[in-house]
């Protein structure tokens, strides 16, 4: 059944490899369900309700692209989105959790439907590369601001606006040695690495009197608090069409990124360059982020994680469905995931940062029509707290320094017509 299901022998695999490769991607990518739930609360959503829509959308989405797409790519909440999520569409914009869930789903839903009409190379092609690699790598400041916060490194300052936080706690120490051990394992290539520094630095927190835990396994909590709670009525509101889109643009430009370069490095990658069953794929993604904002999380995304089961050995959809086997049996282990304070997760989170701000190396320094747009987008992210700001400073930058410089040839349609639009957003919806 499995050799017909997944066609092993052809990619050259086999049920063991596979196996083995599910479980090491799920190691590299766990660390999600100790992180995403603790954003989630931040917004207001009921935490145990939040781990169990993170594993089941998780779940969900790797079933899918492993049944149907027959990729060893695994799906969970995305980082950074999460964050978008929590801080700023419902901390600083102050929309409910329930109207935010409502835009996640109308951004999968237009992520279906632009995958569905095979609209997503139009778009991505028509965007810049250094624009794309700057809304990465501001993603990851974003992300670098709120570990750094959490771990209590860096707190508010009401002349300087931040400042240093209070070194002489234990909290902000441990999560320094946190993110030193993080990095350390990933660069001599432990499997799990972030995994292995949130559960030591949580261990060292039991060991230090600063948190308990109240048992390791439990029925899964109940997701009644968020199941089918989301607003979309409230999300078509004209002044969140700009968060819809945010969330759509990142997750299409961080999905179509993953996708090519887990299937380049698994040899999935046809004569031509192009990814067979890419449509299925991508929709394999958006029908999981539809199906976690009913559950009650933020976009479900393609890990690029997944790249350590492909170097485990990886070539088909089995890998990915042993990660949902293993995400659904994550559940039962909610005692654990509640009793991880915030300081061992930051570690992950300024990792995760470190490894989005890669893209900045693509950047032609000095060509400062490309370079100033590229800064102003990366740092608006975080300065702004605000992912979607950082998205529309950078087309309106873009745009506007090009003309200026005599370049316009180097502009296209979509550049001015989503220039013009965020232009009208910031000046009359913000």
């Amino acid at each position: 059944m499995l050799e017909k299901l997944f066609k092993l022998r052809e990619h050259g695999s086999n049920v063991r490899t596979e196996v083995l490769a599910g479980v090491t991607t799920f190691l590299t990518m766990a660390y999600i369900i100790f992180v995403n739930p603790m954003m989630m609360a931040d917004a207001g959503i009921d935490p145990g309700a939040a781990f169990v829509a993170t594993c089941l959308a998780a779940a969900i989405g790797s079933l899918v692209m492993g049944l149907w797409a027959n990729y060893p790519i695994a799906l969970a909440p995305g980082m950074g989105l999460n964050a978008f999520f929590s801080y700023t569409v419902v901390g600083s914009m102050g929309y409910t959790w329930q109207v935010a869930l409502g835009a996640v789903f109308l951004s999968g839903f237009l992520f279906f439907l632009l995958s569905l009409f095979r609209i997503r190379e139009w778009i991505i092609d028509s965007i810049p590369l250094p624009l794309r690699s700057a809304i990465a790598a501001g993603i990851g400041l974003f992300l670098a601001l709120i570990a750094l916060k959490s771990a209590g490194l860096v707190v508010d300052h009401p002349v300087t606006l931040v400042t240093m936080g209070n070194l002489s706690k234990p909290e902000p120490l441990l999560a320094a040695a946190g993110f030193a051990i993080i990095v350390a394992l990933s660069y001599r290539k432990i499997t799990g690495a972030v995994m292995i520094g949130i559960l030591l630095v949580t261990a060292a927190s039991f060991a230090l009197g600063l948190s308990h835990l109240d048992g390791l396994i439990s029925s899964p909590p109940s997701l009644q608090p968020t199941f089918l709670e989301l607003d979309i009525k409230g999300a078509l509101e004209v002044g969140l069409l700009s968060v819809v889109f945010a969330f759509l643009f990142v997750d299409l430009f961080d999905t179509s990124g993953t996708l090519i370069g887990v299937a380049q490095k698994a040899n999935l990658v046809e004569a031509d360059g192009k990814m067979p069953r890419l449509g299925r794929a991508l929709m394999a993604d958006s029908t999981a982020t539809m199906a976690g904002a009913a559950l009650g999380t933020s976009t479900t995304t393609s890990y690029i994680e997944s790249t350590a089961g492909i170097s485990a050995g990886g070539r088909t959809g089995l890998t990915a469905c042993v990660v949902a086997l293993l995400f659904l049996l994550s559940m039962f282990f909610s005692p654990l995931a509640t009793a991880v304070p915030g300081y061992a997760t930051a570690p992950a989170l300024l990792f995760v940062a470190v490894l989005m701000t890669h893209g900045l190396v693509q950047i032609n320094w000095d060509d400062l029509t490309e370079a100033a747009p590229v800064v102003v987008t990366a740092l608006a992210m975080p300065l702004t707290f605000s992912i979607a700001n950082g998205i529309a400073l950078g087309f309106i930058s873009w745009t506007v320094i090009k003309l200026l410089a005599g370049r316009w040839r180097e502009l296209n349609p979509s550049l001015y017509i989503l220039a013009g639009l965020f232009v009208i957003k910031l000046a009359l919806f913000s």
